[in-house]
């Protein structure tokens, strides 16, 4: 092992996860010897499906304590992503997790509670803690290094009372390294396994949250998304995911692909979850210009906006051409129109996004140029003592340690990248403006305007592929992400059944800032239909 390496250990790759659990809980908490997870004493219990509101009111009557609720999901993660099945989905436990677990419950009677008050939360690794966690993106490069300060959404969670359970495996830096990558890899973390069939891929680029969610080994889970990063492994892995308008969550502390796409979302296991983190986290942050973008008295009582009956008179756009070509996803499509005619909406049917092959290749120049100017400023910010200053220097000590950190594939996004030539070439500010005004203005502004429609729906994508280390990722046609994720407007996916074994998923779109609208109609779909599978952990 390289020196560098070897003086800065990192906990997912030298230290054995189980190792870092027996720390976690002390010597009097070892946990028992391995056996096949439906067998292992205790690994479910009444709140592993309760939502946050559920929890909150278990901690409050004294039915349960943070502490307790702490160590069920530290049991959890032992059995499940370390031993039995090996989802490899937490790539690093907070030390003091317990510790602060017991906190909490000693101040819960003099503290002002806030609404995640002892709710135990993991987050992506591409998320800044200042605590005893590293935060890497997944990369040996940045492995033990910690951040100088938390990101301001992890901030805002601390202030709403949540404790940050551990940071989630992902895509190498976010599935930006290479164009054949493989999703849920990193050189940190190694491969996150699909919690239904474990030898199909999670997606990426926020895998871990996804699986981690799935599988029941948090109450709420914080992924990161430039296109896709969110909503495709939340579909796929048959949890809800949200992509909020571009500017409702800072992304300050966040280690970045591109400023005009990136942002952070809630993924959960119902609408209700994500609604209420999204507005625990949502807020201006003056160090992120795009929140001031924020309308003026806009509301962020996300939660408040939730009724049953919110599609009665919606109308829903229907964008067939984005289904993918899978007979089962179709029907189950199909089914979830149904729904949504029951519960009152006006489908305007066969509808196309317009304008979308125009930002097909100018979406990746801008995601170029952003990269490179974006990753300098975060390492000079939060982790100045990397030994890594920028992107240049990145894919240098990539190739010196090519052995351990590209085994499968290379780096060329990140040359591409590095042979940009800054934010005022010409070459970016058109890719830029040509992304604007197709995605929005002349794409789902005009589509809106015409049909004055509340909402859009797809299905998000296609159901899980096979993980396959040495081709990569093997996407098929249809989708519905880049869209909004270019457009940075809200995209929200939620179950809607099984595929082959297999988690598929419906989405909703919707304009800028009408993130609390979104929510609304995905939260009476899924309370219409209610088509979640819990995983099986199942070989093949």
């Amino acid at each position: 092992m390289n020196n560098i390496l070897s003086r800065r250990g990192f906990v997912a790759g030298s230290l054995p996860l189980s190792a870092a659990l027996t720390a976690a809980l002390g010597p009097a908490e070892a946990l028992p010897a391995a056996r096949p997870a439906a067998q292992s004493p205790g690994l479910n219990a009444p709140w592993d499906q309760m939502d946050v509101r559920e929890l909150q009111a278990a901690l409050r009557e004294g039915k349960l304590s943070c502490e307790r609720l702490t160590r069920h999901y530290l049991h959890r993660i032992e059995m499940l992503d370390r031993r039995g099945p090996q989802l490899r989905s937490v790539i690093e436990l907070n030390p003091d997790a317990l510790s602060q677990a017991r906190q909490l419950d000693a101040d819960r009677h003099k503290a002002e509670r806030g609404p995640l008050y002892g709710i135990p939360v993991l987050i992506k690794d591409n998320i800044a803690t200042a605590d005893r966690m590293a935060t890497t993106a997944g990369s040996l490069a940045l492995a033990g290094l910690h951040a100088k300060r938390d990101a301001f959404i992890v901030k805002r969670l601390r202030e709403a009372g949540a404790l940050i359970l551990g940071k989630t495996n992902l895509s190498e830096w976010a599935n930006i390294r290479s164009s054949r990558s493989t999703s849920g890899w990193s050189s940190r973390g190694g491969q996150t396994r699909h919690p239904y069939l474990l030898n199909r891929n999670p997606s990426g680029s926020s895998s871990g949250s996804a699986v981690a969610m799935a599988a029941g080994l948090c109450a709420l889970a914080v992924g990161t998304e430039t296109d896709g990063s969110v909503t495709s492994p939340a579909s796929i892995c048959g949890i809800v995911g949200l992509k909020p308008t571009l500017g409702l969550l800072s992304r300050d502390g966040i280690i970045p692909i591109a400023s005009s796409q990136d942002t952070a979302g809630p993924m959960t296991r119902s609408v209700r979850d994500a609604a209420l983190l999204l507005q625990c986290m949502a807020g201006r942050d003056s160090r992120d210009a795009a929140t001031q973008d924020l309308p003026p008295g806009a509301a962020l009582d996300f939660e408040g906006a939730l009724r049953k009956d919110a599609l009665k008179g919606a109308r829903i756009g229907v964008i067939r051409a984005a289904m993918p070509p899978q007979p089962q996803v179709m029907a189950l499509f199909e089914q979830a129109l149904e729904v949504l005619r029951q519960q009152g909406a006006v489908l305007v049917d066969k509808l196309e996004i317009p304008n979308q092959a125009k930002y097909a290749e100018t979406e990746l120049t801008v995601l170029m140029h952003e990269l490179k100017a974006g990753l300098r400023d975060y390492l000079a910010e939060f982790q100045p003592d990397a030994p890594v200053k920028n992107l240049g220097e990145l894919i240098a000590w990539n190739r010196q340690h090519a052995g351990t950190v590209m085994p499968f594939f290379d780096q060329e996004l990140f040359e591409q990248a590095e042979a940009t030539e800054g934010l005022e070439a010409a070459a970016y500010r058109e890719a830029l403006a040509t992304n604007r005004r197709y995605s929005r203005a002349e794409g789902l502004d005009a589509l809106f305007a015409e049909h004055q429609l509340d909402a859009v729906v797809a299905p998000t994508g296609n159901v899980a592929w096979l993980t396959d280390p040495v081709l990569g990722d093997h996407f098929t046609a249809g989708g519905f992400t880049t869209p909004f994720a270019v457009a940075g407007y809200p995209h929200i996916t939620v179950p809607m059944g099984m595929a082959a074994r297999l988690p598929a998923a419906l989405s909703f779109g919707g304009l800028a800032w009408q993130d609390a609208k979104v929510l609304g109609l995905a939260h009476a779909y899924e309370q219409a239909s209610r088509r979640r599978v819990l995983p099986a952990f199942l070989k093949d």
